[in-house]
């Protein structure tokens, strides 16, 4: 399953093992499974939880690959407001923002859509926002091949908002950069246009 995609479709085998594990999580923390308004919860858990890590079965470079056309156009290209979702490794709670992109061609450009698609790819599977921003950023620098490859994430994790410290009101903000956005003529330029209203 290389390709994209956006399909509710499970392994029968998988979602079975991974319901029975949430019917016992559910025993253990002093619930009924057998409560009519929990009947189902395994099974809708279990297919949540294949749905928001389907990431691993997803190859972003062939992504990339199948849109990467000729062009000679050798200016910023950015993608601004990606929206994500995620979940964090150490708690498996979620943590949601939006993702900023920009590469500058060598050659080739990438169909658009691809970009957004790709970090549905890296954010659909137990992350960390620090290695999901350099995933991103390092499936573009190295498929692309571009002069130059910007990313930023802003997002809110839930892991501190609902528990632990209980700020409800941070961001997180994680960047990287490679090739001309290294320059930090060019990557003020990004940076400032991610942060402007344009319309």
């Amino acid at each position: 399953m290389d390709s994209y995609r956006n399909l509710e479709e499970y392994n029968l085998e998988i979602t079975d093992e991974v319901r029975e594990r949430y019917s016992s999580i559910i025993n253990e923390i002093g619930e009924d499974v057998n409560r009519e308004g929990l009947l189902k919860t395994p099974e809708r858990a279990a297919k949540a939880m294949l749905f928001l890590t389907q990431g691993y079965q997803q190859n972003a470079a062939n992504i990339l690959k199948g849109a990467m056309f000729k062009e000679d156009y050798d200016d910023m290209v950015i993608v601004k407001g990606i929206e994500l979702y995620s979940l964090c490794e150490h708690h498996m709670l979620p943590f949601f923002g939006k993702a900023h992109i920009a590469y500058i061609p060598n050659g080739h450009i990438v169909g658009l859509s691809k970009l957004p698609r790709i970090v549905d790819v890296f954010a659909r599977r137990l992350q960390v926002q620090e290695r999901l921003t350099h995933d991103i950023l390092e499936c573009i620098n190295d498929t692309l091949q571009p002069k130059g490859v910007a990313v930023v994430i802003e997002a809110s994790h839930m892991c501190m908002m609902m528990r632990g410290v209980q700020k409800q009101n941070s961001v997180t903000t994680t960047s990287g950069f490679r090739g001309q956005f290294e320059k930090i003529e060019t990557r003020n330029e990004f940076l400032k246009l991610i942060s402007s209203d344009l319309s």
